[in-house]
């Protein structure tokens, strides 16, 4: 499969993707996300673009030929790499891959609070139960404390390494 990225006019992801899948025989999806949104008083699941203003093309046989997508309105261009190769390759091939595996669709991230009981799953510390500190949403991590050398340590761990602990079968 051959794998591309389109970067068009924010807001005309889903009627380019549309038309391409008109024009030519392909996949296309704009990759969105749901999020937690609060609505009167609930948190409900609502889809955002993930990335607003592109659109991954999917070619199971030929390449593409930019001249079938240059009479698409909205489309502003494919991208490319630094050798001029305009079909995706290495960690963006795998992205775009994840993406059609998903449909288009990524989950929702999980949310973690101060106070949380956590437990590290991944690296020397794994096993490892502790409590959050700190959380820093905006990059994803959390500042825990850990023991090292006798003491605990606070450092930050990434929300990929670590899954809410589990309740003490004991106590609840």
């Amino acid at each position: 499969m051959r794998t591309y990225c389109l970067f068009c006019e924010t807001a005309k992801c889903r009627s380019v993707a549309s038309a391409l899948m008109q024009r030519i025989p392909c996949r296309a999806i704009y990759p969105k996300q749901i999020q937690h949104t609060r609505s009167q008083g609930k948190i409900v699941d609502v889809e955002h673009d993930l990335l607003p203003g592109y659109v991954f093309l999917y070619l199971e046989d030929a390449p593409l030929e930019l001249a079938q997508i240059h009479s698409v309105q909205g489309i502003i261009r494919c991208l490319s790499s630094q050798d001029k190769q305009y079909e995706l390759s290495g960690s963006d091939e795998e992205f775009a891959m994840m993406l059609l595996q998903k449909n288009g669709v990524i989950g929702k991230t999980k949310v973690y609070q101060e106070g949380q009981m956590i437990r590290i799953c991944k690296g020397a510390y794994a096993g490892v139960e502790t409590q959050i500190l700190k959380v820093d949403k905006r990059n994803m991590r959390m500042q825990i404390e850990i023991p090292f050398a006798g003491r605990q340590v606070r450092t930050w761990v990434e929300y990929e390494i670590v899954r809410e602990a589990e309740p003490d079968s004991e106590n609840g």
